[in-house]
């Protein structure tokens, strides 16, 4: 599965938002895109998404911007991925966009490989659910990957 920028950016976004606000204090949009370097343009359609699905909130006015709608430990990394990317599933046979998979191929109800595609996106879902935002902001990233 190959993870689309807008995905990318969102959960750095939101880990940012966490880091300098969390629930507490909102942080500026153009302040977080200027820390991540992202498109402010992008970045508020991203937060809008997300807004839309209660993980952030915004406060108008002076000294607004967006905090998180909850605490980062009832926040799943899941949960941003599938409203970011419209989905996780690696294949369209085993997508979770209400097509039937007998609908997305005809080999569908005989395809061998296809179980191999539900077991990637079962996994798949479950590491990204098991994997909330307070996680993310305490994991120590191994020092190899530096």
């Amino acid at each position: 599965m190959k993870v689309s920028k807008r995905t990318e950016y969102g959960l750095r976004a939101v880990v940012r938002l966490a880091e300098h606000g969390g629930q507490h204090a909102p942080v500026p949009l153009r302040e977080i895109a200027a820390l991540e370097d992202i498109p402010e343009a992008f970045l508020d359609q991203i937060f809008g998404a997300l807004r839309r699905i209660g993980v952030v909130s915004s406060v108008r006015g002076a000294g607004g911007g967006y905090q998180l709608a909850h605490a980062p430990e009832e926040i799943s990394m899941g949960e941003i991925v599938r409203t970011l990317e419209g989905g996780m599933s690696p294949i369209g046979c085993v997508g979770d966009d209400g097509v039937l998979p007998a609908d997305f191929c005809s080999r569908a109800t005989h395809c061998h490989t296809r179980s191999v595609w539900v077991r990637l996106n079962s996994s798949i879902e479950q590491a990204l659910n098991s994997i909330t935002l307070a996680d993310v902001l305490v994991e120590q990233l191994p020092e190899q990957a530096l």
